[in-house]
Formats: C-alpha cells, structure tokens, sequence
C-alpha cells in the first residue's frame, strides 16, 4: 500500500514539473498569440471596410488610375490577392501573374512606333462574330505589310485561334510612344443604303468592336458610373423619347478618343502600359475640314458601291443598351486656339440614314490619341479586368457542395462493403465450407451470369467505353498542364490548341480500352471496332462542324474558318489520331483476357421482375443526377465564360471539381450496379454506362435553360450554332461519365465476386 502511494505521488509530482516547465516556455502563448492575431485580423478586416465606405461616399471611382482607385480595387479583390487565382497558384505576388505566369513588362521607347490589335466584333445578342475590316469603313492601312513582317514573325496564329476566327491584324490607327496626336482624320466614306441598313442591324444587336494594345484589351471606362466594359460599341439607339420623333434612330461613332496610360521605367527609358481606354464619340465633321485636318481632302474619300457583299436581312427590336451612351455627353463643341474639340453633343450627332433623295451619307472616319502618366504599376493593371467577376468563395462554396455529395455517397457505399458485403461473403463462404445446403439468395445467385457478355451490342459498348477513356483522359491532362501553367487558359486560342492537341494524342487510350472490352466480350469483328474507336465520335463531331462553319460562311462570320484549316483538322484525324487508336487496338487485342472469378453458366438465368428504383428509364434519371449536381455551380462559370465573353481562369477549382465528378460517377455506379445485383439482373453493362451517362441529358437540359434565362439570341442560325455546340459537348460528357461508371462497375463486380469461393 505504501509502495503504491509512493509510485502515485512520484507520478504526480513528475506530471506538476512537467507542467510547470511547458507553462515556463514561450510557445505556452501560442494560444493567446494566435487569439489575438485573429483579433488583430478581424480589426485591419473592420478598418479596410470602414476606408472603403469612406471612398467610395466621397465618389472615388473603382475603375480610375489614381492611387485610391487601386486602394478601393485591392479591397475588392483582397481574397484573390490573398489566396492566389486557385489551387497550385497561392506564390503568386499579383494577379498578372496568375493570369500571364512567366509574361514580364515589355518597355517601349519614347517615339516608338507601335500597333493596336484587332480582334473579334462580338455580340450578347447573337455568336456570328466578324472582323474588325469587315465593316464598311476604310479598309485595311497601308502599314499592314510592314506589321506582318515585324510583328507575326513573333506571334502566329495557332489552330485554336483560327477556329475561333480570332486574326493577328493591326488597327488602322497609326501611333508612336508618348506622342500625343489631336483629331486626325482616317478616311472619307460615301455609304450608300444597303451598307446603313447593315451597320444599323449591327448596332441594334448590340455588337461591339475590340481592340487590344500590348495584351491589355481595350475598356471602355466611366468614372462617373463606376463601371469598366470591354470593347465598345458600334453606335447607339436612341428612342422617340430621347429624340422626339417618330420611331427609333441609329446614330454612328465615327470618332475615338484613345487614352493610354504608362509606367515610367528608370532603367530603360522607355515606358510600360497600364491602360487602355477609349471614348466612342458620334459627330459630324465639317466638310472643309475645319473639324478634323485632312477630312475635306479629296484623297481621304471612299466610296462603296451598291454591289458591296452586306448582310441584307430584316432588322429585329431590341431594348437600347445602357453602356452605349453612357459617354454622350450634352456640352457645347468648345474651341480653344481655333480647334474645335470633338465630343458628344446631340446637335453633332452623326445620323445613320441616307439622304431624303436617297443620296449616300459621308461618313468622316477620325481618332485622336493622348498618353498620361499613371499611378498604377503593371503588375495591377489587369485588376480592373477582375472587378465583378464572381468571387473565390462561389467556387468553394461550389466544390465544398460536391464534397457533400460525395460524403453522402461515400457513407453509403461503406455501409453495403463493411456491412452488408463482409457478412454476405463470410456467410456464403461458411457455407460452402459446411457444406450446408442453404439457399443463396441477392447477388451471391447470379454468379455464374454476371459476366456474361451483353447480349445488345458490345460492339457500341466497347466504342462508348473507349471514346469516353480518351475524353476523360484529354480534359484531365489539360487541366494539369494549365494548374502547372504549361498552358494559358487566358489565352483561349492557346488552350483550345493543347486540348485538341492532348485529345489527338490520347487515341491510342481509346484503342486499347475499346480493344480489351471488345475481347472479353468475345466480339470478333475486331477491324470494325478498331475503325469505328477511331472515327466514329471524331466523324460525326466534324460532321457538325463543317455543316455550321458552311452556315457560319455564308452569313460571312469571322468563325468560318476556311478550308485549309479545315484540312489540317482532317488531317490530325485520319493522320495523328487514327493511327494511334490503331496502336492501341494492336496492343489491346494482343494482351491476354480480363480474368474473371467465376465461370459463365452455359445457359442464362430468368431475370426476375426488378423494383422500381433499379427499372429504366428511372434509374437513368435517379443516377445522372448526382454526378451533374457535383458540377452544376461551376458549369454556370463556364458557360458564362463561353457564350458571354467573361474570363475563366480558376483551372485550380475546376480540376478539383472534375476530381469530384469522377468520384461521384464511381460511387453512383456502386451503388447502382449492387441493388441491380442484390435484384438478380445480371445484365449489368449497358445500365452501368446508362446510369452515368445520363447527365449529359442532365446537362442539355441546363444549357436549354441557360439559352430561355441568360442569353438574348436572335434569329435561327445564333440559336442554331447555340444547341449544335452545346449538344457536341453535352455529348461527350455524358460519354465520359459512362465510360467511366462503366469501369468502375467492372472492377467493383471482379472486386465482390472474386472475394467468393466457388466448387
């Protein structure tokens, strides 16, 4: 008794010293160090809102260039700063490092002859973009072989920028670094009727023109309002109200006021760009040039004539555009030193209509340039291009959704193979052993028929299952390349180019996949297999293509590629991918069988009647749903990205997302393929695929809606290019589940049967 109390208070006495040392070190405040860092964070978090309140009550612009502008953006955008654009991305010291890894400043010197860029006129209203010289103006600058020669030596047009018809030409504006240049006058244009009625269905659809200049796409900014839009419009409607006549009347920018704003670098000389703005502005020049040097020269004028290949349907009613007028401005012209200043004035509107004897209208093309010195560094210059994105939170909130999804199904899944499997297999084992004569019931029955081959075209299956290997394959790799910035996805040509690249060189996947389930299930026209592996989704995917791109050329859209482009993609086919998919087929018939744990039964087993939940179609629909709603929050991001011109740049958050989504398609197929098994329908191939491959029909479904809700299309061939595109990727993701709910199916099906002992 007296050795115990020893030993106790001895133990007692070492844990008391113990205790004290631990309370004597300086790491014992780490609790208290870490409460009042979080009291500290809440503070600066509460002080940051205050001065944000505070700047934008006093009318501080979150668009401007000045040093609160970029306080009130940094606030903004303080969790991207903080967190990085997405995973793999959290080192980075600005968001133009993010956006553009391994891009630094380029510094042009004083006097320097530089070129804008032209890119796409687009549209909200309808996806049939055109080039920037497609519209009647003055045509291509006399400059443009001396561009190609500097500038395209390079950069060259990729197979993605082709086929999303993006061109490397140089704007008509001629400009030298930090010359300021006044009103000067491009061309005179004499328009006749049919070209009027052509730029007036472009302003009505709301299209707008895009210029770029040292990668900085070109923004419209209005401190007034607060707001920055990209691009800027080809004119402007202006209802009766507004003009007090009858109907509505389209009105022309004819002149633009660049402002490009720059960095002074103390090490070069030169300059670095921060801003690229423009100011449209309509107005009519005088005719002896009094407005603009050089617009009442004979030289300058253009005319087009009647014949001219314009765009001559109906013209459709569509609510005016707020962003188009929010540059007009009611003040008079004003004249300092005998120069007339060229604003927004109503009296000096340039009116697109043709005269009252149908004369054509003279249209002054004009532009000035001003350059000023800037607050903003070039690592902030593209923060205004993020104000109004959606915030990194949506996204977690958007994988911390699918997590619970796959929570549930993980919970799920564990009780039928700790449970329900462990004591069904020891049971049927111990059986088997006694030598008991108990009747087998569920899914330990159809053991004999539960790999036997489908009886409805293994054929398709193997081609299904092999094609959706390669999809899955393709986007995963992609992803990869872009978190470890390998690839741009800012630059949409560029990452369009890697995927079509990867998806051709993951064909011999798709073979080899295709060539082993076509073996197991004992098919014997392997050549079939082989070619429909390698053309069957490929042919029918540019089937589609070539249909819309000879709709898209008729219509004269920039998206129309031309027929070389068209010949490099065949040739990738037939040339790159095919021949892999035959590798893979070669490799895929000369490995040996799948082994499976038991024997086929010679003659099939009746199928009894299966309950409603395992029943198609409704086991179709109960299975796509999971998988779509992993990835419906961060597939409304995509589209936006896709079909209303936002960025997407978290490749981060989406390869997490994907991750999801395939262990969603894995575990939905556990689930679906054990209660079909515990039903006695051992005809397990084709629903597996099925079940899964439903959510693309889930997500056709949604981009129908995202069309009725989100876009404003018009006309049939805008709809048209819509759905065509929309089901061309609907279809491969509901391959891509399939392909892989599939598989999982079959490992889970080897993985539960061979874990039985047979006589």
């Amino acid at each position: 008794m007296a050795m115990t109390w020893n030993r106790n208070a001895l133990l007692t006495t070492l844990f008391l010293w113990v205790l004290l040392l631990v309370q004597s070190t300086p790491t014992s405040n780490y609790g208290g160090r870490k409460l009042f860092g979080i009291r500290k964070r809440r503070e600066r978090r509460k002080r940051e809102a205050a001065a944000y309140i505070k700047l934008r009550q006093a009318g501080i612009s979150e668009v401007g260039h000045t040093k609160e502008a970029k306080a009130l953006r940094d606030y903004k955008l303080r969790k991207k700063k903080r967190k990085g654009l997405g995973v793999l991305r959290k080192g980075d010291k600005s968001l133009a490092a993010s956006l553009f890894p391994g891009v630094t400043p380029e510094a042009y010197q004083p006097g320097e002859k530089v070129f804008m860029i032209t890119e796409l006129i687009q549209s909200k209203k309808t996806h049939v973009p055109f080039q920037f010289y497609d519209l009647p103006g003055c045509g291509e600058p006399s400059f443009l072989k001396t561009f190609e020669r500097q500038a395209k030596r390079h950069q060259r047009k990729n197979l993605g920028a082709r086929l999303q018809g993006m061109g490397l030409n140089p704007a008509p504006f001629e400009m030298r670094v930090l010359e300021n240049k006044g009103c000067t006058a491009l061309c005179e244009v004499n328009l006749p009727a049919r070209p009027i009625k052509w730029l007036r269905k472009l302003i009505n659809q709301q299209y707008r023109i895009h210029l770029s200049f040292d990668q900085l796409p070109v923004l419209m900014r209005s401190s007034k309002m607060n707001y920055a839009v990209r691009g800027y419009p080809i004119g402007f409607k202006a209802p009766p109200s507004y003009t007090g006549r009858s109907q509505d009347e389209f009105f022309l920018y004819n002149h633009l006021k660049f402002m490009i704003h720059y960095q002074k670098d103390a090490q070069s000389g030169g300059v670095f760009i921060t801003g690229f703005d423009v100011y449209p502005v309509s107005y009519t020049h005088a005719t002896d040039g009094a407005t603009c040097p050089g617009s009442g020269s004979s030289h300058f004028r253009r005319r087009l004539d009647e014949d001219d290949d314009f765009d001559d349907e109906n013209e459709g009613v569509v609510v005016e555009d707020d962003d188009q007028n929010e540059e007009e401005s009611t003040e008079e012209d004003t004249e300092e030193d005998g120069i007339t200043e060229i604003v927004n004035d109503p009296e000096t509107y340039l009116q697109l209509r043709v005269g009252a004897e149908g004369e054509a209208l003279r249209v002054v093309y004009s532009y000035e340039i001003h350059w000023e010195e800037s607050d903003l560094s070039w690592a902030d210059r593209w923060d205004v291009y993020l104000i109004g994105s959606a915030d990194d939170d949506i996204h977690f909130f958007a994988i911390i959704n699918s997590l619970m999804i796959v929570l549930f199904l993980t919970g799920a899944i564990a009780t039928i193979m700790i449970r329900t499997l462990k004591k069904d297999i020891s049971a049927y084992n111990d059986v088997l052993l006694l030598e008991d004569g108990t009747e087998e019931t569920g899914w330990k029955l159809i053991h004999g028929d539960v790999f036997r081959s489908p009886s409805t075209s293994p054929l398709a299956l193997s081609v299904l299952v092999g094609t959706g290997s390669q999809i899955g394959m393709a986007f995963f790799i992609t992803l990869m390349a872009a978190c470890f910035r390998l690839v741009n996805p800012i630059k949409k040509g560029q990452f369009l180019t890697a995927i079509l690249i990867v998806y051709v060189l993951c064909g011999s996947i798709s073979g080899y996949v295709s060539a082993r389930i076509y073996k197991f299930c004992d098919g014997k026209n392997w050549k079939m297999n082989t070619m429909l592996t390698a053309g069957a989704l490929p042919g029918s995917l540019f089937g589609i293509f070539t249909v819309l791109n000879l709709l898209l050329g008729l219509r004269g859209a920039s998206t129309a590629v031309s027929f070389l482009t068209l010949l490099g993609i065949f040739a990738l086919w037939v040339c790159v991918s095919s021949p892999l998919v035959f590798v893979g087929s070669f490799f895929g018939y000369r490995a040996d069988r799948v082994e499976i744990p038991s024997k086929v039964n010679q003659i099939a087993r009746v199928i009894p009647d299966s309950p409603w939940y395992s029943t198609p179609p409704l086991s179709y629909f109960l299975g796509g749903i999971l998988p779509f709603g992993s990835v419906c929050i961060e597939l409304f991001f995509i589209m936006s990205a896709l079909w209303l011109h936002q960025i997407y740049y978290v490749m981060g958050f989406l390869l997490t997302v994907l991750l999801v989504l395939a262990a969603t398609c894995a575990e939905v197929t556990i689930v679906m393929t054990y209660l079909q098994l515990c039903a006695e329908d051992h005809r397990w191939w084709w629903k597996s695929f099925a079940n899964c491959a439903s959510a693309g029909v889930y997500l056709f479904g949604y981009s129908l809606w995202f069309l009725w809700t989100r876009l404003e299309l018009e006309g049939f061939l805008p709809r048209l290019v819509y759905i065509s595109y929309m089901g061309m990727i609907s279809l491969c993701f509901g391959i891509c589940c399939g392909s892989l709910g599939f598989l999982c199916a079959f490992y889970f099906n080897k993985t539960i049967y061979g874990a039985l002992k047979f006589d």
